[in-house]
């Protein structure tokens, strides 16, 4: 019963937030005409925002480490942040550019790590080091073949967007280090 209770709250609590943030463009979208989403995007975002949810749920339901938990956090955020940017606006040119698409070369080495590790602070850490270096490679790639260019981003965008998200990964990767250090000491 316990076990029963617990998955349902792992579910419903990722559920619910999910569709309280859902309803801000819903409710955008009657008083503006430039706030305009379709089915689609609904359902890309909400599914989005309930994996994250639910992916932090089950990560750390067993940990009750602050440290951990808000390095989890932080690193699901990032990620679910660097999918919507790319998603929605693209980082290098628009959505459309298909350079775009190795991006998720970034979220697949995150959740390959996270299983290689089995999620355990000192293996994250690691995981978001690589993140960041995927990202960064990502970059340079892009500005020695000139797809940055062709694509319409400067020098100075696709190096600021990309130093955000790798910065980012970073402070993740830190955060993790410093819940690696918290556990050591207990």
């Amino acid at each position: 019963m316990n076990k029963e209770r617990n998955l349902i709250h792992s579910i419903a609590y990722p559920a619910v937030a999910t569709g309280l943030i859902l309803l801000i463009p819903l409710i955008a979208m009657q008083f503006s005409n430039e706030v305009v989403w379709t089915l689609s995007d609904f359902v890309i975002a909400g599914t989005l925002l309930f994996g994250t949810g639910l992916t932090y749920t089950l990560i750390t339901r067993k940990s009750g480490e602050i440290a951990y938990r808000l390095a989890i956090g932080f690193a699901l955020f990032t990620g679910l942040f660097l999918i919507w940017v790319n998603m929605a606006v693209g980082i290098i040119g628009s959505e459309n550019n298909d350079i775009n698409l190795l991006y998720f070369l970034v979220i697949f080495t995150g959740i390959g790590g996270g299983f290689i590790s089995q999620f355990k602070p000192k293996g994250l850490m690691i995981t978001l080091f690589a993140m960041a270096g995927v990202q960064a490679l990502i970059a340079v790639a892009a500005l020695l073949t000139g797809m940055g260019d062709a694509q319409g981003s400067s020098v100075y965008e696709i190096l600021v967007v990309n130093g955000f998200f790798i910065t980012l990964f970073v402070v993740a990767a830190s955060l993790f280090r410093y819940a690696d250090q918290d556990q050591a000491d207990k």
